[in-house]
């Protein structure tokens, strides 16, 4: 353990770089087959979040205010990515930061970067494809989730022109970035559960638009018909995964790279209280 690194419930930040680090090195050396199921088990964990934020639209009836109603969805949206983070399985808007600190550091190529990213991010797509098709058959029949539902959380998140849906997902990755980050800082299974809480919340709360949860929820309003083109699905994930890729690639693994890499020398200071008061 780094000598620099506090007894308290944080790591300090030079560690927390140094357990990035390692994790994505570990990832990037993983065989493709192990990535990839990986991530079909993130893809379909994450979708947990669609999930209950319909099953609370079918079976409220309507919120007192668009402010409840917000705070509702946001909420249960993050219980999927608690599902992700806490039990460590693969999710492209992680590696869109936590795979790039290798890259600026000279451990890894932008070749083995680019070859981890695509086997996640198309895991993770099927893992959400498999879930929105299991929401569209089970739920309606269950009587868990109607339809409509679907159609309200989707249509929060496709009109949008391009450059809207590009700085959302920036956003959306910055917070993404910001959890796994903030993860890694934290020693205790309670403080992880809060801060991924409260941060993929935020996500939610938003909207802001999420790759992976996202396509959930579009796909399973478009297999029960609400509207949703598969022209509308392909645009929409596209401007949101390079904004994913953008904020959690530049305002988090590169500026948080940049200011561990440039903090300069440790500094020791022996302070003798006897020494001091005698002077």
């Amino acid at each position: 353990m780094s000598s620099d690194e506090p007894t308290g419930a944080t790591l300090s930040y030079r560690r927390i770089l140094e357990q990035e680090m390692e994790n994505a090195l570990k990832e990037i050396n993983r065989p493709a087959k192990g990535v990839f199921l990986s991530g079909i088990s993130a893809g379909l964990n994450v979708s947990f979040g669609a999930l209950f934020m319909g099953m609370a639209l079918s079976y409220a009836g309507g919120f007192s205010s668009s402010l409840v109603e917000q705070g509702v969805l946001a909420a249960l949206s993050s219980v999927g990515f608690v599902f992700v983070i806490l039990g460590q399985t693969e999710l492209f808007t992680a590696h869109t930061t936590m795979a790039v600190i290798p890259v600026l550091d000279g451990r890894a190529t932008l070749r083995e970067l680019l070859g981890l990213w695509g086997v996640v991010y198309v895991s993770n797509l099927v893992g959400c494809a498999l879930f929105a098709g299991l929401i569209a058959g089970l739920g309606p029949a269950l009587g868990v989730v109607q339809p409509s539902a679907f159609g309200t959380i989707a249509q929060a998140v496709v009109p949008y022109p391009w450059w809207v849906i590009l700085l959302s997902g920036v956003v959306a990755g910055w917070l993404m970035g910001l959890a796994t980050w903030l993860v890694a800082a934290s020693l205790d299974a309670i403080s992880r559960v809060v801060l991924v809480l409260l941060t993929t919340a935020a996500i939610g709360f938003g909207p802001f638009h999420h790759a992976l949860l996202g396509s959930t929820e579009m796909l399973a309003a478009m297999f029960l018909g609400q509207g949703v083109t598969p022209a509308q699905f392909a645009t929409v994930l596209a401007w949101t995964t390079i904004g994913n890729v953008v904020g959690g690639g530049v305002f988090v693994a590169l500026l948080n790279y940049g200011h561990v890499a440039l903090a300069g020398e440790k500094v020791d200071v022996d302070f003798d209280p006897e020494t001091e008061m005698n002077d």
